[in-house]
Order: structure tokens, then C-alpha cells, then sequence
């Protein structure tokens, strides 16, 4: 069994704030795959369906973000699903809009929501982090979170929430790599060939470009000052 989370937070209020791109990543999920309905359970909403062979739960914590473990936790003692098959959709702050990566284990990097789960069930799960962009500067990050997707990002954004949908059954048998090449298909399609050219280099320019992205451990990585500031606003 495979246990997949979203975090953010309950109500209307909050639906399209970045915070709550774990949410509509779920939401596709359930919507793309035939799951059940939602129910309320766990302090949260509970859907069930198969991907790829594998029974899959998904689980949208109602805690509000800053408590997301809570709900995880009572989920995962229910359905005696160990830390390393839970999989964490939320969004990403150090990532550009759009940017996803699937990373085992590591630290929370001050994510309230990441935060409560080291809390309440360790740091062993694996997370898929979704790039929502840095607004410059910390002390606007809690106002940027939580407010709405600008119009400029929804492109990007449907095709990366297509994506997941797409590539969820992939994630759930533990291959991540198809699972970034689905997302890349809907962020990079490949383009149509005009028949000029043949050839092996030919069919190498007609494959999608992988959707900036790559998965992770918890390695430390050296890196220079310089470098940890391009990151930061990339």
C-alpha cells in the first residue's frame, strides 16, 4: 500500500493559494484515476482507488497546515504503512514555479507543514516538492504562501497538476524517473517532426526536455555562497 499526502489548508479561503498545491495535486489524482469519493477521516479527507496495481490512500489533512502531522499520523497507524511508503505533495519556496523534485528523507527547510511531520512520524518519507517561486524576501514568504496563484502562473501550473495526474501510477510502483518524464510531456510536449530530418540525432531533439527535475537524497551538497544565492532566486 502506498500512502500519498497533500498539504495545505481547509476551505474555500484557502483553495487556490500556493500553500495548497499539495491539495489540487491530490485532487487530480483522485479525479484522473477513478478513486472513491472523499470522506472525512483522520482529521482530514480520505479517498481510496489503485495505481498501477498498487493500493493508494490519499489523505488531505483538515489540521490546517501547521498541524499536518497529527492527521498523518493517526492515517498511518491506522493503515500500519510505514514512513518510507508515504508520499508528501507540497509546495516549494527554494524551487522556481514549476520545477518539481522527488526527494527521499532530509530536512523540513522551516516548512510549517513538514515541520509537524518530522514531528509525528519522522523524516523518512518521501516528498514531491513543487516549485511555487521566492517573493525576495523572508518576511513576505508567510503573505506570499497564502495567497492565490497569479493569473501569469496558471498555465504552468495546469500542466504540472495534468502532470502528476498523469504520472501517479509511475510514483506509486517507485519509478520516479517515468514519473518526471510524464510532467515533462505536459510542461516541454515534444515537438511534431517536419520529416527533414533522419536519424538518431533527429529522434534525440524530438523528446521532451525533463521538467527540471531530479530525485534527491539527503546528502549534504557543497556548495558556494554565490551559488546557494542563484539558487535561492532561480
Amino acid at each position: 500500500m502506498q500512502f500519498f499526502v497533500g498539504l495545505g489548508n481547509p476551505g474555500a479561503k484557502y483553495a487556490q493559494n500556493r500553500h495548497n498545491v499539495g491539495f489540487m495535486a491530490l485532487d487530480e489524482i483522485a479525479s484522473a484515476h477513478g478513486f472513491s469519493d472523499w470522506r472525512a477521516k483522520f482529521q482530514g479527507q480520505v479517498a481510496e482507488g489503485v495505481l498501477g496495481g498498487e493500493k493508494v490512500v490519499l489523505l488531505k489533512p483538515e489540521t490546517f497546515m501547521n498541524n499536518s502531522g497529527q492527521s498523518v499520523g493517526a492515517a498511518i497507524r491506522f493503515f500500519k504503512v510505514p514512513p518510507g511508503d508515504v508520499v508528501v505533495f507540497h509546495d516549494e519556496i527554494d524551487l522556481a514555479p514549476g520545477k518539481i523534485r522527488v526527494k527521499a528523507g532530509g530536512g523540513h527547510a522551516g516548512h510549517n507543514g513538514l515541520r509537524s511531520l518530522h514531528a509525528h512520524i519522522g523524516a523518512d518519507y518521501r516528498r514531491v516538492r513543487i516549485g511555487v517561486g521566492h517573493p525576495g524576501h523572508k518576511d513576505r514568504v508567510p503573505g506570499y504562501v497564502l495567497s492565490d496563484f497569479s493569473k501569469s502562473d496558471q498555465t504552468w501550473l495546469d500542466d504540472v497538476i495534468r502532470g502528476i495526474g498523469e504520472g501517479a501510477a509511475d510514483l506509486a510502483k517507485g519509478d520516479e524517473g517515468r514519473f518526471m518524464n510524464a510532467i515533462a510531456r505536459r510542461v516541454a510536449p515534444a515537438r511534431p517532426s517536419t520529416g527533414a530530418k533522419t536519424g538518431a540525432k533527429t529522434a534525440e531533439k524530438s523528446k521532451p526536455k525533463a521538467a527540471e527535475a531530479k530525485v534527491e537524497t539527503d546528502a549534504p551538497e557543497e556548495k558556494s555562497m554565490l551559488q546557494k544565492l542563484m539558487d535561492k532566486f532561480s
